[in-house]
């Protein structure tokens, strides 16, 4: 047996003090010997614990060993039969908490990079032209709307136009994709490229229709009237505040709209597109997760002089990935950790003038395993800033619940499924994603949708709810 290499295989970036300057991707991505020499590294194991953590459950040890061969068509299909999407998941996937966590290699060595590898066959097959589409199974006669175009309703309207269902997908805003055109950066997740895996799973036989509010433009109901089953993914877009005062001053943004702005609306492509975005020269984020990541790194591309994130936990308690973590830090984003912000103080035309903040330290761990934030009394003091966002999470939307009775939600406005079913109070309406979630990673509501597509397609084979 061939030894192992025990460190995973280096990918190319834009070095640091150019990227700054761009919205182009940081890492370049794989060659073809790269790919196989990574792939190489797999043990092969006869029981993969790596696809025990990939939440829509792809063949991982198969299509390893298929790039390691160099036959890379049969990987990119063999990926595919489980996940539409691969370009993006091989780009977003908190792979190191997930199927890297797991690897057997990572006991005693660096894990197999499986997402560089996925990224890979992603874009090989990207660059032989017209992607092959799979041949769909016979028409069932049975129409299924799907409420969002993001992940978790690409996931779902993929695999039921595969079984032979009619699919139409419902998207509010003018461009599909969800939080994967108006959350992500360009440098982190190319619009063209989410623009391409739309494309493929309409080429599967999925009708598209934009700017088309359920809640609104239709209700649940009405929907309910035209179709067999529903699939709700309208994602989680309503941005939290910390309820501090001056959270109403000129200059402060949630990250929803910070990065809607510059994604979704092309801000970072002025004077193309003239949208307008605060240009800050001292921008404060404040969270810790992977928006508060893309927040404060768009923040510095779009000229600040200084990015700081504020986070009231230390690093080690960070939600976001560590390679977004790194990149920030290699770009030159100063962190303020152990500190919590107590209010906002403007000027006197209104606009951010600085943050007010507390020292903490931490205390025992809280409901989700992480140390809590203690704070000091006595230990304030102001940080100089014009422009604030507030990347502390989401929650859905209440239009779709206020406009349907019998939906079960929870406080936060997230919908109430059946988490081995992704079924809702509702008959005939399923759910999955971060509307099922509130925030929560791409790969988990594509693992939410696969889910509810194998059981909607059950649901009108069988009529059994």
């Amino acid at each position: 047996m061939p030894r192992i290499n025990p460190t995973r295989t280096p990918m190319a970036e834009q070095p640091a003090a150019e990227r700054i300057r761009n919205f182009d991707e940081v890492p370049l991505g794989y060659t073809a010997e790269e790919a196989m020499a990574e792939a190489s590294r797999c043990l092969l194991c006869k029981r993969p614990s790596c696809m025990d953590g990939c939440p829509v459950k792809i063949n991982i040890v198969g299509f390893l060993e298929l790039v390691a061969q160099g036959d890379f068509r049969g990987a990119i299909n063999l990926i595919k039969e489980s996940n539409a999407l691969p370009a993006i998941t091989g780009r977003v996937c908190p792979q190191e908490t997930q199927c890297e966590q797991v690897c057997v290699l990572a006991r005693k060595y660096e894990p197999v990079a499986i997402g560089r590898v996925e990224r890979f066959l992603a874009d090989w097959e990207a660059a032989q032209g017209e992607l092959p589409i799979p041949e769909p199974a016979p028409p069932t006669g049975k129409k299924v709307a799907v409420v969002g175009a993001g992940p978790a309703g690409l996931t779902v309207a993929a695999d039921l136009a595969r079984l032979g269902h009619q699919v139409t997908v419902l998207e509010a805003l003018h461009e599909a994709g969800g939080v994967l055109v108006y959350g992500i950066p360009e440098f982190r997740l190319p619009k063209a490229i989410v623009q391409r895996e739309v494309n493929y799973v309409c080429a599967l036989g999925v009708s598209l229709v934009k700017d088309f509010v359920v809640g609104q433009t239709a209700t649940l109901d009405e929907l309910l009237e035209e179709h067999d089953a529903v699939f709700l993914g309208s994602g989680a877009g309503l941005p939290w505040f910390l309820d501090i005062p001056g959270e109403n001053l000129s200059g402060v943004y949630s990250a929803n709209e910070y990065l809607t702005r510059s994604n979704l609306m092309k801000a970072y492509r002025f004077p193309e597109y003239d949208t307008p975005i605060a240009r800050g020269r001292r921008v404060i984020t404040i969270g810790g997760g992977n928006v508060a990541m893309d927040a404060c790194r768009t923040a510095l591309r779009l000229g600040a002089e200084e990015s700081i994130v504020v986070y009231r936990r230390s690093r080690d308690e960070m939600p976001a990935r560590l390679e977004e973590i790194h990149h920030a830090e290699q770009e030159g984003i100063r962190f303020m950790y152990l500190t919590t912000p107590v209010a906002i103080h403007g000027d006197d035309q209104g606009r951010v003038k600085e943050l007010e903040c507390l020292r903490n330290e931490l205390g025992e761990p809280d409901a989700s395993g992480r140390r809590r934030p203690v704070a000091i009394e006595g230990s304030n003091f102001r940080i100089p800033a014009d422009i604030v966002i507030m990347a502390i999470g989401q929650s859905p939307s209440p239009l779709i619940p206020r406009t349907t009775a019998d939906l079960a939600t929870k406080r936060d406005g997230v919908v109430v499924i059946d988490e081995a079913t992704g079924k809702t109070s509702k008959r005939g309406v399923f759910a999955g994603g971060d509307v099922a979630t509130g925030g929560a990673t791409v790969i988990l509501a594509m693992g939410q949708g696969r889910t509810a597509a194998a059981a909607i397609d059950e649901y009108l084979r069988t009529g059994v709810w």
